[in-house]
């Protein structure tokens, strides 16, 4: 399991390496060669000295016009000294394994994007020695996918979209778009997207949604993911606990997604204790343009 945000925003690429070269090409417009393959790579860079540099994910990808190493790190803020650490990397990966080094910036910060897209220039001002340009994905770059059948059409852009703009004020329509999006694909796929999306959400309600969203329709909890959340329902160990729990599932669907909840529909999901009905009402709740609309047909 993805332990942090830090974590999920350059691990998804190696769980799924054609990821990176598809951001590469739909949200910057770099024409990067489709690769024949790629693989994952040891990501240690340390020397015989004791200084331990690591990247955060390095991937070899052979395309028909070479081979590149493409170095991956999950940015949270800005930091002067990678402006030693990014050449030290690229200019030793191209002096161990003669294949030009790519360096991708992955950041969900606005700020940080900013500050990573700047040049990295070292030597003598007009006449550098060494010059090193990041490819930065991050929020003001990566599309936002609020549409569901935009991200079924592209459901790793509609990942990445998420996993960029997971905290911003669009966030509910994102995370709804993707759990629509997720169910087009196949479940490997899609369980990879769940933890990863999961992992790299920092903001609590925007996290508890997924959740949400991803019980309703009867996904998360296959999940191991879930297996956390599980065992803390069993420390409740009571009916009562399990069916509130829920009943806060479809309101929290509701004004998450900005629909207006009166006081007649939020004292009947609070006063109803079937779990089956709650759960039918949940899944509507990811749907219905109107409150009321959970009630159909009965």
């Amino acid at each position: 399991m993805v332990g942090s945000s830090h974590e999920a925003l350059h691990r998804i690429f190696q769980k799924d390496p054609g990821l990176l070269t598809h951001a590469l090409q739909r949200v910057l417009g770099v024409p990067f060669p489709e690769p024949r393959e790629i693989a994952a790579m040891n990501v240690d860079l340390t020397e015989i000295e004791p200084v331990e540099r690591r990247v955060d994910t390095l991937l070899r990808a052979e395309t028909d016009e070479g081979t590149y190493l493409l170095v991956v790190e999950s940015q949270g803020r800005p930091d002067d000294r990678k402006r030693g650490s990014w050449p030290y990397y690229l200019s030793y990966l191209y002096e161990k394994y003669r294949c030009e080094p790519v360096l991708i910036v992955v950041t969900q910060s606005s700020v940080t994007a900013k500050w990573a897209a700047q040049p990295i220039q070292l030597g003598f001002p007009g006449w550098e020695s060494l010059i090193v340009r990041p490819l930065v994905l991050g929020p003001d770059n990566v599309p936002v996918i609020a549409d569901e059948r935009a991200a079924a059409r592209d459901v790793p852009l509609a990942v990445l979209s998420a996993m960029t703009h997971g905290r911003g004020p669009q966030a509910a329509a994102i995370l709804e778009s993707l759990a629509a999006a997720l169910k087009t694909i196949d479940r490997d796929s899609a369980a990879v997207f769940v933890q990863f999306v999961d992992s790299c959400l920092v903001d609590p309600r925007a996290k508890q949604m997924w959740r949400d969203l991803m019980t309703a329709i009867q996904y998360f909890w296959r999940h191991p993911l879930a297996e956390q959340v599980r065992e803390e329902g069993r420390e409740e160990g009571r009916e009562e606990g399990r069916v509130q729990e829920r009943a806060g599932m479809v309101l929290r669907l509701l004004e998450w997604r900005g629909i207006p909840v009166s006081d007649p529909v939020r004292e009947r999901v609070n006063g109803c204790g079937d779990l089956d009905q709650l759960e039918l009402w949940a899944q509507r709740a990811v749907h219905v343009t109107d409150a009321a609309e959970l009630f159909a047909e009965e």
